[in-house]
């Protein structure tokens, strides 16, 4: 019989725990699932014996005694925002607090504060001042240096510098959190008047895949590359750019230096990753013994929404090496796949399929992204010196085995399960993989269109969604996405494909707004383009700068930091809902604000194309 993690001191006294070694604080409910990165850590460090307790959504307003219930762990506290960025989790693109939460119960809102991590990590401080406290997760890890925040509309530093954390576990971080573990339990963690010790600093430098501050400024780290000081780029977009640069091209590699950043008297220094997950080293995490539901404690506020997501979905790896600009997986999980076994996948579906509340549909087969299993660099030793941002764009790297056909073999096996009757893929499917990076010639021998063919008829509940996310080309080359033309292509096989089974499906393109790059001309063409293909949009989003991206550093600078040349930005309230109405033209009640947006901007030519003379738009299927 299997059990959780206690978030209760009455579950501790149960399990005659006289102290936790490890207590685990979220902004999200405890979901025991290893799609949940709490749960994982949990697991993970139960799994070499160490006593772990949780406190999931600690109400922050009164005398803080959820903080305070499980007493001092032994060991550490370990905090996180949870699975998202609480920022992006309480606010829209238009900066409007949203009225729900995906990973609380019954979807309910409020149960975690703004910048979740900062608020934790400073009660806990407070009330244990000498317990070290280590900060996780997206929102650590995506601000371990200094970046723009959009919702303050300013340059921040470091997450180090704004709270007292002690250290930074940035990345996917199993094998780091370990070390932290027996490192504090070997006796080498050491405070000395409230700071740590220099003997404790000395450690630190050695251990992959953390971040942590140095009082002292003179100190020099050795085999470092030092970015521009936060008050410089404080001063100098440009600076900030530059810094970006470094940073982008230092996280793509698999051996990469140590970056060092000056915050007035203070250093951040940020240490190399650990090496990609091995195949056996995945699979012991995904093996780990979860639980797979929401703690009982929950079963009177609702379900959790984003539990329910993904609950009959199998993840099949991790990392992505697609490099798109406004993405974070790369910069957070590697750009390396890190790839379970065949085994470890089909022994999780046999959990799924006896599951009594299981009716025989599973929802995704994928990770990041749909097709990346098992898919490397033939040569490793030529990866381990490779610093492009991409392996597919702009053109696809030739010492990538893109092959298809495993994955094809997987979707087959899985179906074939007595108890799985639909297999669907619900990942995003990177049809680049297919044609190559911007209109190169259709690649043989990686059977991807083979493999499109065999989602499409088998594996598509009647919608395929992808992201082509703009139709120009100017625009794509700012976001590292393929040319519209590989959409086209798509949409042309897709319903070829269609026509020969005798199926009626959809394919759904997914777009965003205001990237940067992108002016009120590109929306209108992209309007005039999908009334032409007879779409209209249901899958679209505007652009919101998340911390340490490709995007929001040309949405901050104004800059591309990758050539360091000018880019339009869309910036204000106006510009921004002027490109986002054109998604929907095809509404009478926005066609006068765009009409007259339109010609605000002299684009009037627009006006017919869209409106024609009767000004109605109304000549347009749903798709």
């Amino acid at each position: 019989m299997g059990h959780f993690l206690p978030i209760t001191l009455e579950e501790v006294k149960r399990l005659g725990w006289e102290q936790v070694d490890v207590v685990l604080v979220t902004g999200d409910a405890y979901v025991d699932h290893p799609s949940f990165g709490t749960a994982v850590i949990g697991r993970t460090l139960e799994a070499a014996g160490y006593r772990v307790a949780i406190i999931p959504q600690p109400n922050w307003r009164d005398d803080l005694r959820d903080f305070r219930k499980f007493g001092a762990p032994r060991l550490f506290f370990g905090v996180t925002s949870g699975a998202m960025d609480s920022m992006v989790n309480h606010y829209t693109a238009a900066r409007r607090l949203r009225h729900d939460d995906a990973y609380t119960p019954g979807g309910q809102f409020g149960f975690r504060p703004d910048r979740a991590t900062y608020v934790y990590t400073r009660i806990l401080k407070q009330i244990y001042p000498d317990v070290p406290v280590i900060i996780a997760g997206i929102e650590a890890s995506m601000r371990r240096l200094a970046h723009y925040d959009y919702w303050d509309d300013k340059l921040f530093p470091s997450i180090l510098i704004d709270t007292p954390a002690d250290l930074l576990n940035y990345g996917m971080g199993e094998r780091t959190t370990l070390k932290i573990a027996r490192m504090i339990e070997s006796g080498k963690w050491k405070v000395e008047s409230g700071k740590i010790s220099e003997a404790t600093l000395a450690e630190l430098r050695g251990l992959p895949q953390v971040a942590f501050k140095i009082e002292n400024s003179k100190l020099k780290i050795e085999n470092s590359i030092e970015l521009h000081s936060f008050e410089e780029c404080q001063r100098s977009k440009r600076a900030e750019a530059e810094n970006y640069q470094i940073i982008e091209r230092e996280s793509n590699k698999i051996e990469c230096a140590t970056l060092v950043q000056r915050h007035g008297d203070r250093l951040v220094v940020v240490n190399p990753p650990e090496p990609p997950m091995t195949t056996e080293e995945i699979d012991a995490s995904f093996d780990l013994p979860y639980m797979r539901l929401p703690h009982p404690k929950y079963k009177k506020r609702g379900p959790i929404p984003a539990f329910e997501m993904i609950r009959w979905s199998v993840n099949t790896h991790r990392g992505c090496f697609g490099g798109c600009s406004f993405c974070t997986i790369s910069a957070h999980q590697g750009k390396q796949i890190a790839s379970r076994s065949e085994e470890s996948i089909l022994n999780e579906v046999n959990l799924i399929a006896q599951d009594p509340e299981f009716h025989g549909v599973l929802t995704d087969l994928g990770g990041p992204s749909a097709n990346m299993w098992r898919m490397k660099g033939k040569n490793q030793e030529l990866c381990r010196k490779c610093s492009r941002y991409s392996c597919s764009m702009p053109t696809m790297c030739k010492n990538l085995d893109s092959d298809h056909r495993p994955m094809i073999a997987l979707l087959r096996k899985v179906s074939a399960h007595p108890k799985v009757k639909h297999l669907y893929v619900g990942s995003g499917i990177r049809c680049d993989l297919f044609a190559g990076g911007t209109g190169d010639s259709v690649r043989t021998g990686n059977s991807g269109w083979e493999y499109f063919r065999e989602v499409v008829v088998n594996h598509t509940s009647g919608r395929l969604k992808v992201a082509p996310e703009h139709t120009s080309d100017a625009v794509l080359a700012l976001m590292r996405k393929p040319s519209f033309s590989l959409f086209k292509e798509t949409k042309r096989r897709f319903d070829e494909i269609c026509k020969q089974a005798g199926l009626r499906y959809q394919l759904i393109p997914y777009f965003i707004s205001s990237h940067p790059g992108c002016r009120l001309q590109d929306m209108a063409e992209l309007a005039v383009e999908m009334k032409r293909m007879g779409y209209r949009l249901e899958q679209i989003q505007d652009f919101t700068p998340t911390p340490m991206t490709l995007s929001t550093e040309m949405y901050y600078t104004g800059i591309d930091p990758t050539t360091m040349k000018p880019v339009y930005v869309a910036t204000t309230p106006g510009d921004k809902a002027d490109q986002r109405r054109l998604f929907f033209f095809y509404k009478p009640e926005m066609q006068r604000d765009i009409v007259a947006s339109l010609r605000r901007k002299g684009l009037t030519e627009y006006v017919s194309k869209l409106f024609g003379n009767s000004g109605l738009g109304n000549s347009v299927r749903r798709s």
